[in-house]
């Protein structure tokens, strides 16, 4: 019987080659882009799983409160690990620091600029689970003379990992490490990432080492098997009174600990640091994506096996009167449908296999498909049951049910009820293309807004130089008169964070005011205003006329002032001071107008700019013309230096592309997305055009008889298919408008959701939706009469 049921269901595929096309295409696109957000969805949920204790270990994270808001940050410092060991004696097992880094690295006469480097405890590779292709976890870096290479990068260095075992790599020029251990490529599904790892113990002399106060360190714990980490919290409070009382104090704010599960560091939400996270909002998002694509493709699948009933209606009757029952022709249909989705899957296999490289470059991470293979074929065993089953059905009930002597006569109709629903079915196809439609459209405006918006600052023709080694540090510092005499170079400035990049946030005693105040903290020379091109409101800028203001002058931004309850104007000549950084009385001498120099997902924030040797980035803004050649210039002057670091430098504009790189990425998914729904929704609008035309052949042919025009007969045809499609826009609109609206809440500068984009979007639809069905309605008002009159 079963194999009956198969010979029968593949003459039907192979019969009507359009619509069993038309099913095919549609459910393998469906599955396909199901399959791509199943592989992002699952190395999403898989970050840092593969560790084998990692249920029991956590990241310390260091929080202040600010008003009223808790604001955390990963970074702590050295003394933290020992101090945890000791003071939770039992309770914590393990611990383990990484001090994420850059180097330049040396390999005879080679040398390159590491940036992912990690400077790590002995205990690393016994703490993770990053599998070591040479060497022994426990004692890989118990020399600090030693280093560990990944794989790729062994290979980059000496060829081979086993020509790089034991040979020398020289760090920043002054170390010399030797390669005991390489440890394989760290996966895509890891928030650290690295290239080198290096024993910690060679910079145990930095300040971020020795000094409680100071950041730059990640430090992990590991906690026993009966101990959780509410336990060990509970007690923080005591450790922070213990080891940071005084200094805490001193500085009149208080600090605290918590223990953030390695399972949610990657999830962790505004942390910034320089670990991978993802956002577990879009995950979800794509989740629902991927449903409502599946839903459009299974649409299509019973819109179009429906349809086709009536062109069985005579094998269903032979079939009741030879004696099949009910429950048989059921599985007869159900069988072809999970045929049907079985097909498909083996298609969108191939698909996938097609686009997989460019998802790939979307994502901007790779994937490896052997890591998800079992997964990968479960979903798609549960995905021919659930499509197979829901798709077939409602055909497969409705085929069952049909009255045999009714069939067998011919005079079988498919009546009101499976109409309405073929349109309900229809109606919600479209409405989820346009969903995605308009989602795509509000978040492409949104992100174009963004691009565009005036950022109070001069980010065209400017060099972002970033200042992490004594190289640039130095040439910017000594050679800055001679880059100032280039004739396109308008202005340079050494500054601890560019517009876009990392500010610290520090608390300050402040004039006239009771409690200590927080700010952001912008630590420049004296050419910052200039060559950011920000406006004095009121007030001076620095001056070198005035050589106190090296020591005792700030300047601050509008919002400082608003936030401190004054005027521009009544700011100037007030006091602060930072009891971390100088504990000196710094008078503001000028307020600026505000610029944006966080992201503009946040509102602007108060701002303390005052002269300091913290230099992280160089600036330099150069006038228009020929800017390469100009870049050119100022890299030979930099090479006549001699130095062992290159030269390396981006555009302050291209920033933007930074800041929102995942949002953009984003988007263009969600376009391309959008795109495949509304080609799926169209390939069953077509096929149900097709069947329409069919089956009013004759009254087609009896309307030109009696004087229809083609204009007419076409206009007629796509009425009832225009009619879901404009149902489905209204129905579509006010939901996206709620989705996009709570979405756009994540931006403090956003734009106002106008009503013209749903317009658009709707005529779009129609238009869409008409151009589909127009090419069938055409082909049957254009046929002749004589031949529509005569057909059966």
């Amino acid at each position: 019987m079963i194999r009956n049921y198969l010979k029968i269901a593949f003459r039907n595929l192979t019969r009507n080659k359009v619509f069993s096309g038309i099913n095919l295409l549609g459910l393998s696109t469906g599955i396909t882009v199901c399959l791509l957000i199943f592989l992002f969805i699952m190395n999403e949920f898989s970050v840092d799983n593969f560790h084998k204790n990692g249920k029991s270990i956590y990241r310390v994270m260091r929080g202040i409160a600010n008003e009223g808001k808790e604001v955390a940050v990963s970074y702590v410092s050295g003394p933290y690990a020992p101090a945890l060991l000791n003071d939770f004696k039992g309770q914590i097992t393990q611990a383990v620091r990484v001090n994420p880094t850059d180097a330049l690295v040396t390999i005879q006469n080679k040398s390159f600029h590491e940036r992912k480097i990690i400077d790590v405890d002995p205990n690393f590779f016994t703490f993770f689970s990053f599998p070591l292709l040479k060497g022994n976890p426990a004692t890989v870096l118990a020399d600090p003379a030693s280093v560990v290479l990944t794989e790729s990068t062994a290979r980059k260095y000496f060829g081979s990992i086993d020509n790089a075992l034991g040979k020398i790599v020289e760090i920043d020029k002054n170390l010399p490490v030797k390669v005991t251990g390489i440890v394989q490529d760290v996966p895509t599904n890891s928030h650290l990432d690295f290239d080198l790892v290096l024993p910690l113990e060679n910079y145990k002399d930095r300040s971020y080492m020795t000094a409680w106060i100071n950041n730059g360190i990640y430090t992990y714990v590991q906690l026993a098997p009966t101990v959780s980490e509410e336990q060990i919290e509970r007690n923080f409070s005591r450790f922070m009174d213990k080891h940071m009382g005084q200094i805490m104090k001193q500085a009149g704010f208080h600090f605290n600990l918590s223990l953030t599960p390695l399972k949610a560091v990657y999830f962790e939400e505004s942390v910034f640091d320089g670990a991978r996270h993802g956002d577990k909002k879009v995950v979800y998002i794509f989740l629902s994506i991927a449903v409502l694509i599946l839903l459009v493709a299974c649409i299509n699948f019973m819109n179009l096996s429906t349809v086709r009933a009536v062109e069985r209606s005579k094998e269903i009757g032979v079939r009741k009167v030879l004696g099949a029952i009910k429950g048989h022709l059921i599985w007869q249909f159900i069988g072809e449908s999970l045929l049907l989705a079985s097909l498909s899957c083996v298609i969108s296999v191939g698909l996938l296999a097609l686009v997989l490289p460019f998802y790939k470059q979307l994502l901007g991470y790779p994937l490896n498909l052997s890591v998800y293979a079992l997964p990968i074929v479960l979903f798609l065993i549960g995905i021919i049951m659930v499509v197979g089953f829901l798709s077939g059905s409602y055909p497969a009930f409705v085929l069952a049910a049909f009255s045999p002597i009714q069939a067998l006569k011919g005079k079988l109709r498919l009546g009101k009820g499976g109409t309405s629903l073929r349109q309900v079915l229809v109606i919600v196809q479209f409405s989820i293309s346009i969903l995605l439609m308009l989602g795509t459209a509000i978040g492409t405006q949104q992100m174009g807004y963004l691009k565009n918006k005036k950022l109070g600052y001069n980010k065209e023709q400017t060099l972002v130089i970033p200042i992490d080694n004594n190289d640039i540090y130095n040439f910017i510092l000594n050679h800055k008169p001679e880059l100032l005499a280039q004739s396109r170079v308008e202005a340079v400035s050494m500054m601890s964070g560019e517009p876009g990049g990392f500010f610290d946030g520090l608390m300050f005693d402040v004039e006239a005011h009771p409690s200590r105040w927080r700010a952001r903290t912008e630590f420049a020379d004296f050419d910052f205003v200039k060559t950011l091109g920000l406006k004095i409101i009121a007030g001076r800028d620095f001056s070198p006329q005035y050589p106190s203001d090296t020591t005792q002058a700030a300047l601050i931004n509008r919002t400082a002032a608003a936030k401190l309850g004054w005027t521009p104007d009544q700011a100037v000549g007030k006091w602060l001071k930072n009891t971390l950084r100088d504990n000196t009385n710094r008078t503001i001498i000028g307020v600026v107008e505000d610029f944006n120099f966080i992201s503009l997902k946040e509102a602007i924030e108060p701002l303390v700019i005052a002269p300091n040797d913290d230099r992280r980035a160089a600036l330099i803004r150069l006038s228009p013309g020929n800017i390469t050649a100009t870049v050119e210039t100022i890299q030979k002057m930099y090479a006549k230096t001699r130095p062992a670091y290159p030269f390396e430098y981006r555009f302050l504009d291209q920033q933007f592309d930074q800041m929102y790189q995942a949002d953009l990425r984003q988007q263009t998914i969600l376009g391309v997305f959008a795109g495949l729904a509304i080609f799926i929704a169209c390939l069953g609008l077509f096929g149900l055009a097709s069947f329409s035309a069919q089956q009013r052949t004759k009254e087609i042919g009896v309307r030109k008889v009696l004087g229809a025009s083609v204009g007419s007969v076409v206009s007629l045809l796509s009425r009832d298919f225009l009619k879901p499609v404009c149902i489905a826009i209204l129905i579509a609109s006010p939901i996206a408008w709620w989705v996009m609206n709570q979405w756009l809440q994540r931006f403090a500068y956003r734009i106002e959701i106008e009503w013209w984009l749903f317009a658009l979007t709707g005529l779009l639809a129609m238009g869409i939706a008409l151009l589909t069905v127009g090419y069938q309605s055409i082909k049957a008002a254009l046929m002749n009469p004589v031949k529509s009159l005569r057909s059966e």
